[in-house]
């Protein structure tokens, strides 16, 4: 069953709530400064500073950071 709410920093978080996955340990954050944070079951995560930049990492540890901006 997802769960869902705010923590002390303001934070809206979802879980189970990852890119690929309804059920699972998946789960994201929307943060209050316009950037979010995936975490996948295979292990893989996704930042986005809400700023033009974000990171990928791989299940295996490697990260990729590029530019989001237009």
């Amino acid at each position: 069953m997802p769960r869902s709410g705010t923590n002390s920093q303001g934070n809206h978080y979802n879980t189970p709530g990852g890119t690929n996955s309804s059920g699972g340990s998946s789960y994201h954050y929307s943060n209050s400064n316009g950037s979010y944070y995936y975490s996948n079951d295979n292990g893989s995560t996704y930042y986005n500073n809400g700023s033009g930049s974000a990171t990928y990492t791989s299940p295996s540890g490697q990260s990729n950071t590029y530019s989001t901006s237009k």
